[in-house]
């Protein structure tokens, strides 16, 4: 999904940083293996998606009919793809917090309630390891397991039951259309699927049985406007109290990903599977994945006019052309206030404030905790020492926020934390240092 106020080729930077990070190719590959093989709570559960109803239970309450219904599309979920597709925010592209999003509409046998499979988010102060919850919503409120969620009605604006092919294997192929790849439509620097916007307005009207001809596109929070089909090209500033439809919003805008591969900033190997055979289908893809996770033996480090190596032996990160006393000769030198070995150095800033910090930050951002230590371990080696400094604050501030998760779907309804400002403002910090060293690179 696409955030307003990002444009051009920011657009295409904010993304390409989400597809580097945000899905990682370890979560689609366990997550596909399971769904193909018909596990499809492993699926789930590959994919950081939590599943907040039983359908036994749902069997018993509400009919084998139903059941059977909710069962088969839980079968062809591709939660990883649900992830992929799923509407994010600026600065860091991580999940939209406390949303509430229809993937499919069920009228029970019975005559009841139209009910919701729907997929949520929990809060932002509550969002570590960005995690994704599945329940059904019904307007009684009989089925919901919202507890503290802010927002437990499905939202208007981001829905994806009209968009099955964001998360449905079985549909996943209509992406080439639904975005106007199969027209070979020119790039939209915008982002806006004004090809489309007829034809998906069309669609939503049809299933609200809506009996006008107009639905409200929203562009921005200051800008949404009226599109009447039956004045095609013509729209008009839609009133503050609009109740017409809105587009959703994955109607709205164009997916990003065939954009980022024409502009080289994605490989074809790095795209979702469903997405690169539905985008790009005369492509084959690579015999074996590249991972990102660092996985270099040695560096060299300028130590007194010598080039050193440094590199991990026997699970630490050592000095490898210095000899056992010299090191400690070294380490006394600096524990009484002496200059510290080049070599040392290194190391100790490694532990304390690697370069590849950014890259760690953006994994612990976007919940892969396990890839976020293989790039540690691949720094510092399995058994190092953390000693204080900006990796260490940052490996204990996810472990804290992920407790804080915890006891939000324990549904302990005190313990938002005050310090939850502070941790966002924390964040665009670390964002906006995340910026510059971009625009540097």
């Amino acid at each position: 999904m696409h955030h307003s106020t990002v444009n051009g080729s920011s657009r295409l930077t904010f993304w390409s940083h989400v597809r580097e990070f945000a899905v990682p190719a370890s979560m689609i590959e366990s997550a596909t293996a399971r769904r193909q093989a018909g596990d499809w709570s492993g699926a789930c559960a590959a994919a950081r998606v939590d599943v907040d109803f039983n359908l036994r239970v749902l069997s018993r309450t509400r009919g084998k009919q139903f059941a059977d219904l909710v069962r088969a599309d839980l079968r062809h979920l591709a939660p990883d793809l649900l992830r992929w597709h799923f509407p994010r925010i600026r600065p860091d592209g991580v999940l939209r917090p406390g949303l509430t999003v229809s993937l499919a509409r069920y009228r029970p046998p019975d005559g009841g309630d139209e009910v919701h499979l729907v997929a949520r988010t929990p809060p932002a102060w509550a969002g570590a390891g960005q995690r994704i919850s599945l329940a059904l919503w019904e307007r009684s409120g009989a089925l919901s397991r919202a507890g503290s969620h802010p927002h437990p009605r499905p939202d208007r604006r981001f829905r994806l039951d009209l968009h099955r092919h964001l998360w449905d294997a079985r549909r996943a192929f209509e992406l080439r259309e639904r975005c106007g790849a199969a027209q070979c439509d020119p790039e939209r620097p915008d982002g806006r699927a004004t090809h489309r916007w007829a034809a998906e307005a069309a669609l939503l009207l049809r299933a609200e049985g809506w009996p006008g001809s107009a639905v409200v596109v929203r562009l921005s929070s200051r800008q949404q406007v009226v599109l009447d089909l039956d004045a095609p090209g013509l729209t008009a500033t839609a009133p503050r109290a609009c109740t017409l439809p809105v587009l959703p919003d994955a109607a709205t805008w164009v997916p990003p990903d065939l954009e980022l591969w024409h502009a080289g900033m994605i490989d074809a190997d790095r795209l979702h599977p469903l997405v690169r055979s539905a985008l790009l289908p005369e492509h084959r893809p690579a015999s074996a994945p590249r991972s990102p996770d660092s996985t270099a033996s040695s560096r060299l480090v300028d130590c007194r006019g010598a080039l050193h190596r440094i590199g991990v032996v026997d699970g630490v990160l050592v000095p490898l052309d210095h000899g056992p006393d010299e090191i400690r000769r070294e380490e006394l030198l600096a524990a009484l206030g002496g200059r510290s070995l080049p070599c040392l150095h290194a190391i100790d800033t490694a532990h304390r404030h690697p370069e590849d910090l950014l890259d760690i930050r953006a994994r612990l951002d976007h919940g892969d905790v396990a890839g976020a230590l293989a790039v540690v371990e691949g720094l510092l080696g399995p058994d190092a020492l953390l000693l204080s400094g900006a990796l260490r604050d940052e490996l204990e501030t996810a472990a804290r926020r992920k407790v804080l998760h915890g006891l939000y779907r324990a549904e302990l309804h005190d313990v938002r934390p005050l310090s939850s400002t502070e941790d966002s403002r924390g964040r665009g910090r670390r964002a906006r240092r995340r910026h510059a060293a971009l625009r540097h690179a």
